[in-house]
């Protein structure tokens, strides 16, 4: 009778407990990400940003360039860059850890076999038990929910990682491509420059042995050929430097890549078009990242600031034991349920100092936030004040290579019917080849802008091209 009531009487005090508790609990506090990306997005809508750029839907951008060997590059540096590699690992290790943090919800426990023979002088004794036990730590107060919440947002932060990543792969393949092609483009100017000049010293050599021509002209000639010369192991050093990036993008040595010559590559229409100017700008991985781990921040203060508040818990086992045998036999039951409440009132002042510097953490990461939209705003009006400017400048130099190249066949003309003296056709060629060259390296430049932009527009194609890679 006396352990019936004493039965009835621990689970009176258990249910009173849970219920007491439930009372004065609360719930842990978040950030709401989806209405602060709506807020970026009136911010981002109210800088009018790109409306000019509007157009055509800007995913795989890259295709514009025509280009089979870009697109095989972009399709290897994807799959086997090992920063992305890296990154994508440390979601999945971000995603297990949210796993490991939601399980903190469900009881823990487990089965505890044992058994054991003692002896004191002439006694011997022989035990067994069986047990399952449990401990539940009852999130009452929410401190769980927001510890849940930081790894959700430390999750979804290391997303972003990716996708931001798979940004910056994607443009500087597009990027050391691109400067390859030009630098061997340039490599075929100079050589052609040096056959040319090498010609003209063929034909001045044998005039001055005829005493035709002086020497001056054959010496600023082949000043002219030397320096020519000179441009060709930088010209050399600049595709290796070229091929190495690709190669470290692309997860390979550089020896075991190969790439053809594509002039088409810098004379394709190769425009810049976006669908949602404003979309690409707000969706951008960086700010997106910003807002997570400002999330995380304030779900890890919130956990700080729950930590002040009581541990509730429920602790149980149910098992037999046998006392005279290490086996089951004749056993007697046993069990018990113990709620637990544990408040660490002599630790306030460490606890409180905990939460207030979570606290800052969490304005901090609040203000790096804000200071992340302003650089994308900024970032991206640069690329279009530089994809302005370029295409201006290449307009220009292409037209002084237009007018150069005229005055060099009216220049070689001149000088065959003897008006002019060679050394006037010598400075008409080399105007014409720094004209050539200024106006190869400007289309460079200009596609670089283009690309630079994207990577500053990249919101939209950036989810698209992650969607495609699951």
């Amino acid at each position: 009778m006396t352990n019936k009531i004493a039965k009835r009487f621990k689970t009176q005090l258990t249910v009173a407990s849970v219920l007491m508790v439930t009372l004065i609990s609360g719930c842990a506090s978040k950030v709401d990400v989806l209405d602060e990306q709506k807020t970026i997005n009136e911010f981002v809508a109210s800088a009018a940003v790109a409306d000019q750029l509007s157009g055509a839907d800007e995913t795989n951008w890259w295709h514009a360039l025509k280009s089979e060997q870009l697109n095989q590059l972009v399709t290897d540096a994807l799959a086997k860059n090992y920063d992305l590699k890296t990154s994508q690992l440390l979601l999945k290790s971000a995603l297990a850890r949210l796993g490991e943090q939601k399980a903190q919800y469900l009881p823990q426990g487990g089965v505890e076999l044992g058994a054991q023979r003692s002896g004191l002088g002439d006694t011997n004794s022989r035990q067994s038990s069986a047990n399952f036990a449990l401990n539940w730590q009852l999130d009452l107060f929410g401190r769980v929910t927001a510890l849940v919440d930081a790894a959700n947002a430390s999750a979804m932060s290391k997303a972003e990682q990716v996708r931001l990543l798979q940004i910056e792969v994607v443009s500087a393949v597009v990027k050391g491509f691109v400067s390859y092609q030009g630098n061997a483009e340039k490599q075929r100017i100079i050589s052609l420059q040096i056959q040319a000049l090498e010609q003209s010293i063929d034909v001045l050599q044998a005039r001055v042995d005829e005493g035709v021509a002086s020497e001056l002209d054959l010496n600023r000639t082949l000043a002219q050929l030397r320096q020519q010369q000179a441009l060709i192991p930088a010209i050399e050093f600049a595709k290796y430097s070229d091929l190495s990036t690709l190669a470290v993008l692309t997860g390979r040595l550089t020896q075991n890549i190969e790439l053809t010559n594509e002039l088409s590559v810098l004379r394709n229409k190769f425009d810049v078009t976006l669908s949602k100017p404003n979309a690409a700008i707000a969706l951008r991985p960086d700010i997106s990242r910003a807002i997570y781990d400002f999330s995380q921040a304030n779900s890890l203060s919130v956990a700080a600031s729950k930590a002040l508040l009581p541990d509730v818990s429920l602790s149980g086992f149910a098992g037999v034991l046998s006392v005279g045998s290490n086996g089951f036999s004749d056993t007697q039951q046993q069990w018990q349920i113990a709620p637990k409440l544990q408040w660490s009132i002599l630790s306030y002042p460490a606890l409180l100092a905990q939460r207030d510097a979570q606290q800052f953490l969490s304005e901090a990461a609040y203000s790096d936030y804000q200071n992340v939209v302003l650089k994308a705003l900024s970032e991206s009006e640069l690329s279009l004040q530089g994809l302005v400017n370029q295409a201006q400048q290449k307009r220009f130099a292409d037209e002084r290579y237009d007018f150069a190249n005229k005055a060099f066949l009216q220049a070689e003309a001149m000088y065959e019917e003897g008006q002019i003296p060679y050394l006037e056709l010598l400075d008409a060629r080399q105007d014409v080849l720094i004209a050539q060259e200024n106006a190869v390296e400007t289309t460079i430049l200009s596609l670089l802008a283009k690309v630079n932009a994207y990577q500053s527009f990249n919101g939209q194609w950036s989810y698209a091209l992650s969607n495609t890679n699951k």
